[in-house]
């Protein structure tokens, strides 16, 4: 599975200014309702009870939330890029500006698991990560995300 199969350019969002967990999942939720036509508030809900399991944030900066929604149709990618970092309880409690988030079928396994070691292998790559956050325009982040994945998956 390519980042160019479960998300577009239109899936990246850069100027976030939520300045909280919550409100940058509300920010997510709206933009992944836009792109899947699930209900906004059925991945908010979704995306929250995940979190009530444990923090998704990484560290480092980086979070990657995930939800399984019965009415997605395939798994989606969203890259968010925010204006100023937010807690988002990570492990090693510095704050976040990068975030993946997943939202897949219900019964999507495999697929769902695929995803998920792909966006955490790019949010666990430093110079990636550096990259994405000197990144001018949403166009530029996109492709660093199909690029970082290349780059990671080479011996």
């Amino acid at each position: 599975m390519k980042i160019s199969e479960i998300m577009t350019v239109d899936s990246v969002v850069t100027g976030i200014k939520a300045n909280s967990k919550r409100l940058l999942l509300q920010d997510l939720s709206k933009k992944a309702a836009e792109v899947t036509g699930i209900f906004e508030r059925t991945v908010f809900d979704s995306l929250l009870e995940r979190e009530n399991l444990g923090s998704t944030g990484f560290g480092g900066g980086t979070a990657l939330p995930h939800a399984r929604i019965p009415e997605a149709k395939q798994v989606y990618g969203f890259f968010a890029r925010l204006n100023a970092p937010v807690d988002f309880e990570t492990i090693d409690g510095k704050p976040v500006d990068l975030v993946f988030m997943l939202i897949s079928p219900e019964g999507s396994g495999a697929d769902h698991l695929t995803a998920l070691a792909q966006a955490s292998r790019i949010l666990k790559d430093e110079a990636a990560c550096a990259k994405i956050r000197q990144a001018a325009a949403k166009e530029e982040i996109y492709a660093l995300l199909n690029l970082s994945l290349i780059h990671i998956s080479e011996p």
